[in-house]
């Protein structure tokens, strides 16, 4: 596994720190035995668990619509410093593989399955990662608190839902300046072509979609880039069942 990763750093133009993969490599034992107990992921042989989880998850490190200025091959990552929200985390993907490397973000990790926010507790202690918070809630619900509203750099989500949907989720918690990245699949433009408004009236800006190969894995996803503008509005989120019957 240490090769798949140091090979898929390479081909997304990542510099991890010392020990990065060593600490991926942990993470995935824990994650497959955990997934004998719990329903964690379906994807189960280690190899694809470095591509289709942590490859895939890095490639928000090289996103290509990164902020102006942000470092290439060899320099300061762009998430450096930030305060990275992943919606949804589900395992931990990408929250827990852009900690491991990027140590100096400042990571929260929302899930609303509390089995799963006190396993990724123990995978934080284990794994001796710092400045990372877990917490179990509904994200349309922990939204409209003051402690996460309109507070972090960046928001992340992978696979939760229609990207109408996620936007309502998702961009509430990012500041403005920030960034909203959905990672999505290539056939995601009806979805994302239909979630503009939501965009509009969330405060947010299209920057359109990422493509890219997962390193090894013969695929290829898309990082869908909203930038925020202003505050949130008042009223937004609304309840679950709302944002699924009448998206914005």
């Amino acid at each position: 596994m240490k090769d798949i990763l140091t090979h898929g750093f390479e081909e997304l133009r990542i510099t991890p720190p010392p020990g990065a993969a060593e600490k991926l490599c942990q993470y995935a034992e824990l994650l497959i035995r955990q997934n004998q107990v719990m329903n964690l992921t379906a994807i189960t042989e280690p190899e694809q668990v470095a591509r289709l989880h942590f490859l895939d998850s890095a490639a928000i490190l090289a996103w290509g619509a990164r902020p102006a200025g942000a470092a290439e091959h060899g320099g300061k990552s762009w998430l450096a410093g930030k305060a990275l929200v992943d919606v949804g985390t589900g395992a931990g993907f990408p929250g827990m593989v852009l900690k491991i490397l990027e140590p100096s973000l400042s990571l929260t990790l929302v899930d609303s399955l509390g089995k799963r926010v006190t396993w990724l507790e123990e995978v934080c202690k284990a794994l001796s990662l710092d400045g990372v918070r877990c917490f179990h809630g509904r994200a349309e619900e922990l939204a409209l608190e003051p402690e996460f509203r309109d507070g972090f750099d960046v928001a992340t989500s992978r696979a939760v839902a229609a990207f109408p949907a996620l936007c309502e989720l998702c961009l509430p918690y990012v500041r403005p300046g920030g960034y909203f990245l959905a990672m999505k699949s290539v056939e995601s433009g009806g979805e994302v072509d239909g979630g503009q408004n939501a965009v509009k009236r969330l405060g947010g800006k299209l920057l359109g979609g990422w493509d890219y190969p997962v390193p090894g894995a013969g695929i290829t996803h898309r990082i869908v880039g909203v930038e925020k503008l202003s505050l949130t509005p008042e009223g937004l989120p609304r309840s679950w069942g709302k944002i699924k019957k009448a998206p914005l």
